[in-house]
């Protein structure tokens, strides 16, 4: 009998072949509810050339950026559950009732999980000319002496760099501003720009930054050092323990997905996962793959919401 890791490797396995049984005659539009260019976009595209080619489809990613990432997400609600049109989002998915007053969809009830993509870390970056100081001690001092010289970017509101942001400043006693981008492309430009001071930020997304010398890392906000920038003290190092937020994301269709096609997807990503060139790909990005079923997906978001919620409340973020 079939444990379950070998039924998903038996699910992967039929992925490949019936190439008849599995084209569409239109393509998948994956949509992408934030900016070109972000951790979301790259990890996205990266997983829809891989299930692409899996599934014998064209798969065709659109950004559809704005509104805390919900202008996306609200265009697949809305679409038809044929499978023609499928959302990757990221940890965000499940804060926008938490951070904004009228979301025009329930972020669990009208969607229908297909599985997680990867998870990475976030990272607490500064611009080295604004932000000069050598540790996270040192930091927080500054800033909590002058919070007129320290703002904060933030890539959207209700994502997890957001409740990571807002419980730093509750612990740290931080005043500073907090600024949202429609992305975290643009907020990081911002921030090596000098426009904003400082960023809790995905990992993959800072690093190019980190390595050029253009961005300070501070701390990775967990509970351990990324061997991606392994010079970086974990947040618990830096003297915050417990202040501990990892990036996921992730795939959904419209409520309604037939489970036959549900499965189907949700083997593509396991298979795309066990890809050495996309896990290399990913690895680029400080990002590692997840790979899960679809029920295991469902599991852990009725977990995550009940954890984001409690989250939130503890740091203080109310619906605006």
């Amino acid at each position: 009998m079939l444990g379950r890791r070998g039924l998903a490797h038996a699910a992967a396995a039929a992925v490949l072949p019936a190439r008849e049984a599995l084209a569409q005659a239109r393509p998948v539009r994956l949509i992408v509810p934030a900016a070109p260019g972000g951790a979301i976009d790259v990890i996205g595209r990266i997983f829809a050339q891989s299930c692409a080619a899996l599934l014998q489809q064209v798969w065709v990613v659109e950004n559809r950026s704005g509104a805390n990432n919900t202008l996306g997400a609200a265009e697949v609600a809305r679409a038809a559950p044929d499978g023609a049109t499928l959302l990757v989002n990221a940890d965000i998915q499940l804060m926008a009732r938490l951070v904004m007053r009228n979301v025009p969809y329930d972020p669990v009830a009208d969607f229908t999980p297909i599985g997680r993509l990867a998870t990475a870390p976030l990272v607490l970056v500064g611009n080295p000319s604004a932000a000069p100081q050598p540790d996270l001690a040192a930091l927080l001092a500054a800033a909590k002496a002058r919070p007129d010289r320290f703002t904060f970017a933030n890539s959207a509101l209700g994502s997890m760099g957001h409740l990571a942001t807002e419980s730093l400043r509750r612990r740290g006693g931080l005043d500073a501003l907090v600024v949202s981008y429609r992305g975290t492309a643009p907020a990081l430009t911002d921030v090596v720009a000098g426009t904003t001071t400082l960023m809790v930020a995905p990992l993959g997304s800072a690093l190019p930054f980190l390595r050029g010398g253009q961005l300070r890392g501070f701390a990775i906000m967990g509970a351990e050092r990324s061997a991606a920038a392994p010079d970086v003290p974990s947040i618990a190092e830096a003297g915050l323990p417990g202040l501990n937020f990892t990036l996921w994301y992730a795939l959904w269709g419209p409520k309604g997905l037939p489970t036959d096609q549900v499965e189907r997807l949700n083997a593509a990503l396991q298979s795309a996962a066990r890809d050495p060139q996309l896990r290399s790909r990913l690895a680029e990005q400080a990002v590692d793959p997840v790979m899960e079923s679809a029920a295991e997906f469902a599991a852990f978001l009725a977990t995550e919401s009940r954890r984001v919620a409690m989250v939130a409340r503890e740091a203080g973020i109310e619906p605006e």
